[in-house]
């Protein structure tokens, strides 16, 4: 299953067509979620029988397609199925809210009530109850792929999103038994991402975006809450918001797809993002590096690729050296590795990406006794090419390849 995302371009008409069925969506949700806090024994499925009664007196509902209706309540029971799950797991849990206007903002056509087609030179996504709306189809969907449903979302920003759920017939390639090509990464700030091949990435300057934002909110801040004026300038604020994500995001997109596609193993540190937030200092720049995204991105298109995906105990990869294992401490300033038993040299992150390769090889080649890891020596010396940033430009690109550029 593969999810495909796709900017659609509604009329004015359509815009309120659209906007009228969250809202319709937004009240069944409400009114099953009434009925969740007052009957016992209730459940998903029995809860959906009641929807062609419903229309009998709420004609409203008429106006919206059955399997968009199906789905509301099915999110409903699916929030209800994770709270359970965090408060099984020990976590504090409180109940399912009441969706009060502006906080709700997708609904689901499953199965039926949708096709996307051409029309001419356009590309246009039929919705029924609402119309063809003009779709920017900006990447082909695989051959011979099934959409399987397609979830309309309504962005901060006012603009509408389409995310096609795609069914592919086959599946993934086979991981290797032996992968011979395999890399380690180690993940920071200054450098975004140092691997045992001797590639450093720089991280993203966000800066000149994160300008914008602050300027767009200390205007925001003076204008009357609730105002014309007010609603006009939270949305420069929330534009602003997605040009940093969607730059952030494409990023690790082409960064994640590289390595997918070029090593069979990928092995990258377990990092726990949520404490690292709660540490003194730093924390935008951590927040800002989303490290927890990119390491879920490599999973996915790993799987997808065929490639071994490996995350590994964080603990101590910058103290152990990568030849000998003898912890060495280091303030964080010191940004070359010496080892003092071996005379193991080597820049502090490269070191730290060779102890995460080890460590990924070691838990591929559990339980596998033919699965020998295919390079467990590190080089005597050591080198390694900084790249930009903004030198990442295509997805899978070679630019990583490239003579050095100097670093962000």
């Amino acid at each position: 299953m593969l999810n495909y995302r796709y900017r659609l371009n509604p009329t004015p008409a359509q815009k309120e067509r659209l906007a009228w069925t969250v809202d319709t969506c937004r009240q069944v949700y409400n009114h099953f979620l009434h009925r969740l806090n007052r009957i016992d024994d209730t459940s998903s499925y029995s809860e959906q029988e009641r929807l062609p009664k419903l229309k009998e007196w709420w004609t409203d509902l008429r106006e919206v397609h059955s399997k968009v209706l199906q789905k509301v309540v099915q999110r409903l029971y699916d929030n209800l199925q994770t709270l359970r799950g965090l408060k099984e797991n020990g976590h504090r849990v409180g109940q399912l809210r009441w969706k009060g206007a502006g906080y709700y903002h997708s609904f689901t056509y499953s199965q039926s009530g949708f096709k996307l087609d051409k029309k001419g030179d356009r590309d246009e996504l039929w919705l029924s109850k609402i119309g063809r709306i003009p779709v920017v189809a900006h990447r082909d969907l695989p051959t011979d792929a099934t959409v399987k449903a397609v979830t309309i979302k309504r962005e901060p920003t006012g603009r509408w999103y389409a995310v096609l759920s795609v069914e592919t017939p086959d599946d993934p390639p086979e991981k290797p038994t032996n992968p011979e090509n395999v890399v380690g990464i180690d993940v920071g700030i200054v450098k975004f991402a140092h691997d045992t091949d001797g590639t450093a990435v720089g991280s993203l300057n966000l800066s000149h975006e994160r300008e914008r934002l602050e300027h767009e909110q200390r205007v925001l801040s003076r204008k009357e809450h609730g105002s014309a004026n007010w609603e006009k300038q939270r949305r420069k604020v929330a534009r602003r918001h997605a040009d940093l994500k969607r730059k952030r995001r494409d990023f690790l997109h082409k960064l994640s797809n590289y390595y997918a596609e070029e090593y069979d193993l990928v092995a990258v540190e377990d990092l726990d993002a949520k404490e690292l937030m709660q540490l003194d200092g730093n924390s935008r720049n951590r927040a800002s590096a989303a490290w927890g995204t990119f390491r879920r991105m490599l999973a996915y298109k790993c799987e997808r690729e065929g490639a071994h995906f490996a995350e590994v105990r964080p603990h101590g990869t910058t103290k152990e050296c990568a030849r000998c294992g003898a912890e060495t401490d280091k303030p964080l300033w010191v940004r070359e590795h010496s080892c003092p038993t071996c005379g193991f040299t080597a820049d502090r992150d490269e070191n730290a990406a060779w102890n995460v390769l080890q460590r990924g090889l070691t838990k591929v080649g559990m339980g596998n006794a033919e699965l020998t890891p295919a390079e467990t020596v590190v080089p005597t010396a050591t080198a390694f090419q900084p790249v930009a940033a903004n030198h990442v430009a295509e997805t899978g690109s070679p630019a990583l390849k490239r003579e050095p550029q100097g670093e962000r």
